[in-house]
């Protein structure tokens, strides 16, 4: 079996493309969960964390939806070879998930390679609705 290759991502982070829409990461298949699952920074305890500390884990794992997400994509044929999970910002619910992935596919026996293209940055606040910008 091929390798699978997992990529978290933040959309506000991503270059856009002629139409003004976030270009995500080349992949097989891509998981916007920015709607799908509850932004767990709202959590004020793990506001400062990251998707690789286990309590940033719980919480993502605890989101209604992310344990039916999880094992569809652990249970997915060897097809895809990159998977790409998008947040907001890309710190806590895709780098969080694709952890939690990662090791549910290696406990599977999968060879697995994770990138995480924005775990590093720090967290994305919107700016008020009455402006475009936002500030980080």
């Amino acid at each position: 079996m091929h390798p699978i290759r997992l990529i978290s991502f933040g959309y506000l982070h991503l270059p856009t493309g002629t139409d003004g829409s976030p270009v995500p990461p080349a992949a097989d298949r891509i998981e916007d969960v920015r709607d799908r699952l509850r932004d767990p920074a709202a959590a004020r305890h793990i506001l400062d964390l990251d998707g690789f500390h286990p309590r940033v884990q719980a919480v993502v794992l605890n989101t209604p939806g992310a344990r039916e997400l999880l094992a569809n994509l652990a249970d997915l044929p060897a097809g895809p070879r990159r998977i790409g999970i998008g947040c907001a910002g890309g710190r806590h619910r895709a780098c969080g998930l694709t952890e939690i992935l990662a090791h549910e596919l290696r406990d599977r026996g999968r060879q697995v390679e994770v990138e995480h293209l924005h775990a590093h940055l720090p967290r994305v606040l919107k700016a008020p609705a009455n402006t475009d910008q936002e500030t980080r």
